[in-house]
């Protein structure tokens, strides 16, 4: 079993502050899509005008991609953000968040000469908020928030006792 005792009281404080923050945040998204009926990604999909403009109009093209690609969102959002709040698999919830914010960032980024049909929450120049969460997963990733205070130190502990 690995030491984390290296790590200070506030360190470990702020990186599972970190960690239950950002994954109410995502389990929420993911629940509020569960709950609206007929919710759909059309509508970002739509809005999609950089890099992934192709792909997001593949996607909106194909009825049956476009259902599986809400399924997995929504659960996807789900699950990412349990293992967050519940320390359970932490880095490869986070790694799993961090990619999927970057590609929500991706399709729309707020970029001079781009401009969106619906209102940006905020004034940004190509830093986000989504952008800032995304980076914010990869440090989660790189530190093991999840054996500070979550399921993750029980998973070890089974791991070796199993050995």
């Amino acid at each position: 079993m690995k030491d984390y005792s290296r790590y200070t009281s506030a360190e470990r404080f702020v990186l599972i502050a970190l960690r239950i923050l950002i994954g109410w945040h995502i389990l929420y998204e993911g629940f509020a899509k569960l709950l609206i009926p007929n919710w759909s990604s059309v509508s970002f999909l739509q809005e999609s005008q950089w890099i992934l403009k192709g792909f997001s109009g593949w996607i909106i093209s194909n009825p049956g991609i476009l259902n599986a690609v809400d399924i997995l969102n929504t659960w996807g959002l789900i699950l990412i953000g349990l293992g967050l709040m519940l320390g359970l698999f932490t880095r490869a919830s986070a790694i799993a968040g961090a990619i999927l914010l970057f590609l929500y960032y991706l399709n729309n980024p707020p970029l001079t000469g781009l401009e969106y049909s619906v209102p940006a929450e905020g004034s940004y120049l190509v830093v986000s908020k989504t952008l800032i969460e995304s980076m914010a997963l990869v440090v989660l990733a790189i530190f093991p928030s999840g054996y500070f205070a979550g399921l993750d130190i029980l998973v070890d502990r089974f791991r070796n006792r199993s050995k």
